[in-house]
């Protein structure tokens, strides 16, 4: 894990759980508030939406219809005595819904992606280092059993060569994402960009990607891609996709390969990976985590012990960076290095962030790699790197 910006502890307990409001009452929102009920980690004490009544459906569908319901998280802690927002909204209010909370002083665990566009997630890794609160995001293929599993294998493979995944599903969503430039791009394979970073221990260099739609495809974008990511030491990471392919479809979490200097180890998604190497797998513990719920454990934990998780923002970021630099690639056909990327949203985070103090640290930054990784240099004013 990367050193990042200390933040600030809330103690919780069985006994003593840690209250939380939760914003967004559509699909995935409900999902939330299952596990949140379910949890002896958290107290559920308000539902946020901007339609109330969703909101109190929700609550009644929980079998509280006198759980608390307003249209502001922050006003809304304030009143019940939350102590950390849970946003589970669209992405595009992902920027504002935290912001808010942040300098509210609630931590905040936010679904995936950390924000609608590379520049907001910039900011609000910024609104983090500035209130000195958690930001986490619940990147939530990433907690998983046979992932873990996974990774281990990995480490004992040694050198890794290169780190492929094949995802090939059919969904008939409809709605927004039918209408999508991009939706297998924006909307799912940060799943697997997320976990190719697990897996690999090294973050992104530079991205080449093709996109295409199928003649039968029901989608108005392109629903297949093509991406070959450059990694930090030499390795590459190919991602291959459809959401257009019916028949011999592949597990959500995808068909994954690991070839190392020792051998190769392979996971089908659904069962536990497999290793052929000349070493065999090293015993190690179980993971814990699994799921939406397994986040939510890690982000209590890390607000009772102070240690950074995964998916803290700083290095949630980079994930969303492979996706806008696969984008890129694939409108100008051209190979994109991440740094540029990430240099070009940092200008327009500045340009776009309207609060002072969070704009001021966002200018701080003397490289956005080094920021996003803990150890940038800042500058008079802006707050030290923690480890």
């Amino acid at each position: 894990m990367s050193a990042v910006p200390t933040f600030a502890t809330v103690p919780s307990s069985p006994q003593e759980p840690l209250p939380v409001v939760a914003v967004g009452a559509g699909a995935m929102g409900r999902a939330w508030l299952a596990t949140l009920s379910d949890s002896p980690e958290v107290a559920l004490v308000g539902i946020v939406d901007l339609d109330l009544d969703a909101a109190r459906r929700a609550a009644t569908g929980l079998g509280r219809p006198d759980l608390p319901v307003g249209s502001d998280a922050v006003a809304l802690a304030e009143g019940t005595g939350a102590r950390a927002v849970i946003d589970v909204t669209v992405p595009a209010a992902h920027h504002p819904v935290t912001t808010a909370a942040l300098f509210a002083g609630l931590p905040v665990l936010g679904e995936k992606p950390v924000a609608d566009t590379l520049a907001r997630a910039l900011s609000l890794a910024a609104a983090a280092e500035t209130t000195g609160q958690l930001f986490m995001v619940s990147q939530s293929r990433r907690w998983n059993p046979q992932l873990a599993a996974l990774k281990g294998m990995a480490d004992d493979l040694g050198d890794i060569g290169a780190v492929t995944t094949e995802f090939f599903k059919a969904p008939r969503f409809g709605g927004f994402r039918d209408e999508m430039a991009h939706p297998l791009l924006v909307d799912m394979a940060i799943h697997a960009f997320d976990s190719a970073r697990y897996l690999l221990g090294a973050e992104p260099v530079a991205a080449y990607c093709e996109t295409w739609n199928p003649p039968w495809s029901w989608y108005a974008g392109d629903a297949s891609a093509s991406v070959l990511f450059e990694m930090e030491g030499g390795a590459r990471y190919g991602y291959h996709g459809s959401w257009c392919a019916p028949g011999a479809e592949t597990s959500w979490n995808g068909s994954w390969r690991v070839s190392g200097a020792r051998g190769t180890a392979r996971w089908d998604g659904d069962d536990e990976p497999v290793m052929d190497a000349d070493v065999p797998p090293t015993d190690r513990p179980r993971s814990p985590h699994e799921g939406i719920a397994g986040a939510l454990g890690v982000f209590c934990a890390a607000l009772r012990t102070g240690e950074p998780p995964m998916g803290e923002v700083h290095e949630n970021t980079m994930s969303l960076a492979m996706v806008e630099a696969a984008v890129e690639s694939a409108a100008t056909g051209r190979r994109v290095l991440v740094d540029d990327v990430l240099a070009r949203a940092h200008e327009r985070a500045v340009a776009e962030e309207t609060h002072p103090q969070v704009r001021e640290v966002l200018r701080s930054w003397s490289s956005v790699r080094s920021a996003l990784a803990g150890t940038a240099h800042r500058g008079p004013g802006g707050p030290a790197a923690g480890g």
